[in-house]
């Protein structure tokens, strides 16, 4: 690939601009559920405020700095969620409390979680992978997934998050909105609310009818959710789009009067109509209010590498492009001339195996190895007395070589399996050959409220071991 040096830094700093505008515009309407009617600022000029939207990105930058993309899996995240990000709100909450107790991504976003992993925490904040990864929605969507999953398990907001994301990478490199719209629903199953709320969105724009009542039908579809849901600001984002027509002003303002969550909708249009556009397309006078500078509300202010202007993590952001791409196998270079967009995906999928997003169930997956990739699928998180779980291990190569990888189990006293270890072989990995062992576990007579398994995958001749815990709920 090759990347256009100026034009791609001219709409990343445009997305975090806007990011910056829309959060700002949109904060202090938050909470309020009836419609605005907005006209612009009211907070004082070249003061952006504080934002949760964007600060979580900001930590995000540094872990994939100091970790290398594909170190930065949920696993990672959760670790900087705990050092680094104090907020208990709503399903931030849940995640932590979770995490604390050792309960590992997806499930973290999951256990006593249902209200809050369909809300809008992820979706918000997933400028910063589409900016990693211009026009390759695909590794976008993979990260951005990643990340969401943390405190959102495989909830609405998980899917909400991949949409977003997807949108924001095609934009790089595609200006049509209604196309843009499309790549993000292609990323996730149709069958979502979110998938839902969004398609009703567009129908009610070509179906001619007007903004005000086109904003009502969308709460009167997804009112058994309650507020700050995914699907309901997913479909404000769209009419802000569709009835905005373009207009970059008209647009975030639509959004914003729809109410609820604000500056997440807000935000958001900002962010998206930023890279589609770049700067040129942002309202000068828009621009000069807000500035350049990013205000922290949501962060441990003492982690000193945070970003503090939206010119720093344009330049940070470019920085790491050309290594996170490599990393896929991608070899990319800045130009002076035109941009060359071509990618094998197939060797993406050979590089990083473990593309599979599920869409049911949940699966844990192992820590990042060198020598293989794993994962381990439960067919239940609750469990009785004397009741059976079955651990399925789906393993992926990532060398040359062939393996043999035993699987082990430990367990709560009073548990048995069906076996002490399972064994499976892996053929190398350009092939794509993906082994899977089982062993069932059954309880014994004493079920705690939460209980514990590890689960240990190891390879005959090689000295790494990777060690999982998995909890099930009693």
């Amino acid at each position: 690939m090759k990347i256009n040096r100026q034009t791609y830094l001219d709409k990343v700093h445009a997305c975090w601009v806007g990011k910056n505008i829309g959060g700002t515009m949109g904060a202090p309407y938050e909470n309020i559920r009836e419609m605005q009617d907005i006209k612009g600022f009211i907070t004082p000029k070249g003061e952006p405020l504080g934002n949760d939207d964007l600060d979580l990105q900001l930590v995000w930058l540094c872990a994939v700095e100091e970790r290398g993309i594909q170190n930065v899996t949920p696993q990672t995240l959760a670790e900087y969620w705990l050092n680094y990000l104090p907020p208990y709100w709503n399903e931030y909450g849940y995640a932590k409390t979770n995490l604390r107790l050792g309960i590992m991504p997806p499930y973290s976003g999951e256990f006593h979680n249902e209200k809050w992993k369909h809300s809008n925490g992820a979706w918000i904040r997933t400028e910063i992978w589409a900016c990693l990864f211009p026009g390759i929605p695909e590794l976008a969507v993979r990260h951005a997934y990643n990340d969401a999953c943390v405190d959102h398990g495989l909830g609405e907001g998980t899917y909400a998050a991949m949409f977003v994301a997807a949108m924001q990478s095609y934009a790089f490199f595609e200006n049509d909105v209604r196309k843009i719209i499309e790549k993000g629903l292609s990323f996730i199953p149709e069958d979502t609310r979110v998938a839902k709320t969004a398609r009703l969105a567009i129908k009610l724009y070509d179906d001619g009818v007007a903004f005000r009542d086109a904003r009502e039908a969308i709460v009167e579809e997804t009112k058994d959710m309650g507020w700050f849901q995914a699907p309901e600001h997913i479909a404000f984002v769209i009419l802000g789009l569709l009835y905005g027509e373009g207009d970059y002003k008209k647009s975030m303002i639509c959004a914003i009067n729809c109410g609820d969550d604000t500056d997440c909708t807000g935000a958001t249009i900002g962010a998206l109509m930023g890279i589609m556009g770049g700067t040129q397309c942002i309202p000068q006078d828009w621009a000069e209010y807000i500035g350049d500078k990013i205000v922290s509300v949501a962060l441990d202010l003492s982690y000193v590498y945070l970003a503090k202007s939206c010119t720093e993590i344009t330049q940070r952001i470019h920085n790491l492009v050309p290594a996170s791409l490599m990393a896929y196998g991608i070899y990319t270079e800045y130009t002076d001339g035109d941009t060359e967009l071509e990618y094998d995906l197939k060797a993406m999928e050979r590089r990083n195996p473990f593309w599979e997003i599920p869409s049911t169930g949940l699966s844990v997956n192992f820590p990042d190895a060198v020598i293989f990739k794993a994962r381990v699928e439960l067919d239940k998180y609750k469990i009785k007395p004397f009741e059976t779980v079955t651990l399925k291990f789906v393993v992926h190569n990532t060398t040359n070589d062939q393996k043999r990888v035993v699987a082990r189990v430990m367990l709560p006293d009073g548990w048995t399996s069906d076996k002490s270890t399972a064994a499976v072989y892996i053929d190398e990995m350009y092939r794509r050959e993906i082994g899977i062992a089982e062993i069932k576990v059954t309880a014994g007579e004493n079920v705690d409220s939460m209980n514990k398994i590890y689960a240990e995958l190891s390879v005959h001749g090689r000295p790494t071991t990777a060690i999982m815990p998995i909890w099930i709920e009693g």
